[in-house]
């Protein structure tokens, strides 16, 4: 089974894999309710304001490495015959930790202070809302690669 850093990060797939990416970061903000709901949705938006096409610059630097860090969950799921979008939610807190210890290096050293802000503003609900994503992520991998197939 090839890995999803080669599967996710192909030429040929990478751009789609991209605009997938922020479909899901779309569909998870836009699904968010109540005070911090709100409060993710201006965070969001402040970054989104930081200038025009910050996000795909975010998403298309942090997918290989986010890759990486899905490939061990996603190499069991293959392995036990499961669907990633099944085993990333049975194992959600794991994989959830494993994208968030990604974000949190790079929300450190991050040059804009609006990021960094808004980052340690919304960390504290970050792995719930990781977690709720996970389905989606699943299924995004299942769309990409050999593994949606079976």
């Amino acid at each position: 089974m090839p890995s999803l850093p080669d599967v996710l990060n192909a030429a040929d797939k990478k751009d789609v894999v991209i605009d997938d990416c922020l479909a899901l970061i779309d569909a998870e903000v836009a699904d968010k309710g109540g005070i911090s709901g709100l409060a993710l949705k201006a965070g969001f938006g402040a970054v989104k304001g930081i200038k025009p096409g910050f996000i795909r610059n975010v998403v298309t630097d942090l997918l290989p490495e986010f890759a990486k860090a899905l490939d061990p969950f996603y190499q069991e799921a293959v392995e036990k015959k499961k669907k990633p979008s099944e085993y990333f939610v049975q194992n959600s807190s794991r994989v959830a930790d494993a994208l968030l210890s990604i974000t949190d290096s790079r929300a450190k050293t991050a040059k804009s202070g609006v990021v960094r802000s808004t980052y340690d503003k919304l960390r504290g609900t970050a792995k719930k809302n990781v977690e709720a994503a996970l389905p989606r992520l699943g299924r995004l991998v299942e769309k990409h690669s050999p593994a949606g197939a079976s």
